[in-house]
């Protein structure tokens, strides 16, 4: 049964969300300073009230009843664990990007520092595309490669590259779409770089469709709307004619328009086909029954008959971000933030197969590290991913899911035995009932520790499980690869936006430095504009811009 919230507008049966938030973007600076939009949501509709959007040098202004301004959850930085106290390691994998484009936008289109709570540095690091070997067995959902080199901002610790990449699945070997846009049509919309650019996005996505794929179109604003009906995508000039005659105007029932997309979706439900709904939206769901946990619990219901959700943001000033993450997480899909047409382009048409195609769901990991050769450890990032350590072998624990083509990278940092600085770690007192487990046979056999995945594959409920050990071959960062190089450039830029305890003494100046030795086939310049972005956050970093 459906949530009380979203009785009145369901109807009948299940499929996959794409939620599609707009907020960010480079607006046109004469038209970023216009703050009013008022318009009917299509030109024939009736006219719906006035909303106002927050002026391009206020980015945290909230704007809209009650609205306090964009909203990110509270990130506690991992702390070092003694592998003697805390031996496994547990989290979820990550493949959202939209922490990177929001830090983009604070960086470039506001001239200021991002807020340190808006910085997931999994986020960061998992935006750029990495030059790792696909699976060789076309039977296997991602192929995973383990790493260990010279930690560069404290030489006497050593970083842990874990990577997996996810199977390709090329355009014409793409599964059938059934789409449902999700589009928040509210006051706030009206900007350049959010429902004019959301258009522009649509437009490219639909040159990457075909007539195996269907498309269809619900909006939102004080109440919600079927504009179209799910039409084949060969249909273009329709489905942009629709969507071209949308105009902004009223305040946002997001509740209202969620449900009303997941019964479209439901209606069209594509066996063995890809079936998703993309929500597009600037801010928060500020009219109607409105409840974070009631979403999450209607979303993740709808994720197990087959509806994943992807997340997509436009704009800034009353972005719930906190929410939108999670939002994603529970329907088994991916957030990520448009503020550029060349961000919409990366998102819908270059990693089209990766935001549509999942090739494995519930990935999770855990790292056994060896007493023997690790004192202690700590994961860069995955803050809000942690698990518990029994949730690994648990089934029905929710995990990250992995796109056709995904990359995804995390980084230990690790203390050896050797390290001077080993007995400044916190201890825990002796054991009164019990005594410390005495090391094994196996902590003599010189690995590091020892990596275990489990993942489903798309269409089963059992996970499978791998393990992989790691040794260390004594590389110096310097020998490293380049994409090892390249990611713990962008870890430590994200350390340094944080203002992290743990970057040592690194600047600005060594990310910008390790990461120019890490730029060749830089096919679509983003490593590059990573380099013009660390340049402009050491020139704006200080304590009045934080």
């Amino acid at each position: 049964m459906l949530p009380q919230f979203l009785l009145r507008a369901a109807t009948s049966t299940t499929l996959s969300i794409c939620l599609v938030v707009a907020g960010c973007g480079r607006a046109d600076p004469d038209a970023a300073r216009a703050t009013r939009y008022q318009s009917d949501v299509l030109e024939a509709a009736p006219s719906m009230s006035m909303g106002m959007e927050a002026p391009a040098d206020s980015v945290d202004a909230g704007i809209g009843p009650g609205q306090g301004g964009d909203k990110y959850e509270p990130i506690v930085e991992n702390a070092f664990l003694r592998v003697t106290d805390h031996p496994l390691s547990t989290f979820s994998i990550d493949v959202d990007t939209a922490s990177y484009s929001k830090v983009r936008q604070f960086l470039f289109d506001h001239n200021r520092m991002p807020r340190p709570h808006a910085v997931r540095i999994e986020e960061l690091v998992n935006y750029f595309d990495y030059d790792y070997a696909p699976p060789e067995d076309d039977s296997a959902p991602f192929a995973t490669h383990v790493a260990v080199a010279q930690c560069p901002w404290n030489v006497e610790h050593e970083l842990i590259r874990i990577a997996l990449k996810g199977r390709v699945v090329e355009q014409d070997q793409r599964p059938p779409s059934n789409l449902v846009f999700l589009i928040d049509v509210s006051g706030s919309m009206g900007q350049p770089n959010k429902l004019p650019l959301l258009k522009r996005g649509l437009g490219l996505l639909l040159d990457q469709l075909n007539e195996q794929d269907r498309v269809a179109l619900v909006v939102y604003a004080g109440a919600a709307g079927l504009v179209l009906d799910s039409t084949p995508a060969s249909e273009r000039r329709t489905i942009m004619r629709s969507m071209n005659r949308l105009k902004s105007g009223g305040s946002t029932n997001g509740g209202q328009g969620l449900a009303l997309a997941y019964q479209v979706a439901r209606d069209h439900f594509i066996e063995g086909g890809t079936n998703r709904v993309l929500l597009c939206t600037d801010g928060d769901f500020n009219v109607g029954a409105t409840g974070t946990d009631q979403m999450l619990d209607f979303i993740k219901e709808e994720s197990k008959s087959g509806i994943e959700l992807t997340v997509l943001g436009f704009g800034m000033g009353n972005l719930n971000d906190a929410m939108l993450e999670q939002i994603s997480g529970q329907g088994n899909g991916n957030y990520a933030f448009i503020d550029t047409i060349n961000e919409a382009r990366k998102v819908l048409v270059e990693q089209l197969s990766g935001t549509l195609v999942t090739i494995a769901k519930d990935v999770k990991l855990q790292i056994e590290f060896n007493p023997a050769e690790v004192t202690a450890y700590r994961l860069i990032g995955y803050e809000n991913r942690l698990l518990e350590n029994e949730d690994f072998n648990d089934d029905t624990k929710d995990a990250g899911e992995i796109g056709a083509g995904h990359a995804v990278t995390a980084l230990y940092e690790i203390i050896p035995g050797d390290a001077s600085k080993v007995d400044e770690l916190p201890t825990v007192d002796e054991l009164k009932y019990q005594e410390k487990p005495q090391p094994a046979e196996a902590a003599s056999s010189g690995e590091l520790l020892t990596l275990k995945l489990r993942y489903k594959l798309p269409a089963k409920e059992e996970s499978q499980l791998l393990e992989i050990p790691l040794r260390d071959e004594g590389t110096g960062f310097d020998e490293a690869d380049r994409e090892f190089r390249f990611a713990s450039a962008v870890a430590g830029f994200g350390m340094l936006l944080r203002g992290s305890q743990y970057v040592g003494d690194w600047n600005y100046n060594n990310v910008h430095q390790v990461a120019s030795s890490a730029t060749a086939n830089d096919k679509h310049g983003l490593r590059g504009e990573f380099l013009e972005m660390v340049r402009l956050a050491e020139s704006l970093d200080s304590p009045s811009e934080r």
